[in-house]
């Protein structure tokens, strides 16, 4: 993967990420879904600045990922894709004060560790 490959994906990588936070910032403000109030809440997603600034920003990260698909193998693209996961736990736990347990510290790692196996030759 040269340098304009990995551009690519960083792009991909972080503007799905940042989707993701502004789709969980969103999500907090609109409060819990119930059975009740649930047709409201979808109503409420294209009022809410952080939910259409989410998807926004997915919409880019898939941009750049179908630019990425046009450079690289599929079999390097998707896997390297997954340190998306990586990033929403660190900044759930930076962020959201979520906790990082043990078994999910495993977890993190042996996708970081897949990742450099699969890309790799």
């Amino acid at each position: 993967m040269g340098l304009q490959e990995f551009g690519l994906l960083l792009v991909s990588i972080l503007t799905s990420t940042l989707g993701q936070v502004f789709l969980k910032l969103g999500a907090l403000k609109l409060g819990k879904v119930t059975a009740g109030n649930v047709f409201s809440h979808v109503l409420s997603i294209i009022t809410t600045p952080e939910l259409v600034l989410g998807l926004f920003s997915y919409g880019m990260g898939a941009i750049a990922y179908i630019l990425l698909l046009t450079r690289v193998k599929l079999s390097i693209a998707a896997p390297s894709a997954s340190l998306i996961y990586v990033l929403s736990v660190l900044i759930g736990y930076f962020f959201f004060k979520e906790s990082i347990t043990l078994g999910r510290s495993i977890g993190l790692g042996l996708i970081a560790c897949g990742v450099i196996l699969v890309t790799t030759r």
